[in-house]
């Protein structure tokens, strides 16, 4: 069973693992192609907080964002795979983040073409990154349902006189 596990969590964070080395090979001097793409749909994202919420988004350079996503999928994939929770809570961390950035369907108009097409890859993209995210808690909720194994003290066997 352990060693079904460990494949199991092994093949998991293989999605996060290549995609972290994918992004690193192409890192670059300029964060890569994921600072490209990421930069409309960051601007489009911080503006639609800011109308709704009022809260301006600090300002901060996008080669320390992939690089931060980079470092959480890499670190996360690598703690998982030992099965640490703290790999799972990081990796949470960056499908929580990620997620609403990448798929901005919310940011058209119903009645337009370009909402049902992005709407569509919102719905297969976005239901994988949310089955990854309910499995992830699934394990968080695992790990913290075992209880730790306690050391048993042994009992001092009777003399027999």
């Amino acid at each position: 069973m352990a060693f079904t596990s460990f494949i199991g969590r092994v093949l998991f964070a293989s999605i996060f693992i290549l995609s972290a080395w994918q992004e690193f090979n192409e890192f670059g001097t300029d964060g890569g192609s994921a600072a490209k793409s990421l930069k409309p749909k960051l601007d489009v994202f911080s503006g639609h907080v800011s109308t709704h919420t009022g809260f301006q988004l600090p300002p901060f350079e996008l080669k320390v964002a992939v690089a931060a996503a980079i470092a959480l999928k890499g670190v996360g994939g690598l703690l998982f795979i030992i099965g640490s929770s703290l790999g799972a809570y990081l990796l949470l961390l960056h499908q929580a983040i990620a997620t609403p950035i990448l798929y901005d369907f919310y940011n058209h108009d119903a009645d337009k073409k370009e909402f049902y097409q992005l709407f569509i890859k919102f719905t297969q993209f976005d239901l994988q990154n949310l089955a990854l995210f309910g499995a992830l808690l699934f394990f968080i909720g695992m790990k913290n349902s075992i209880p730790r194994r306690q050391l048993k003290k042994k009992s001092p066997k009777s003399k027999t006189t």
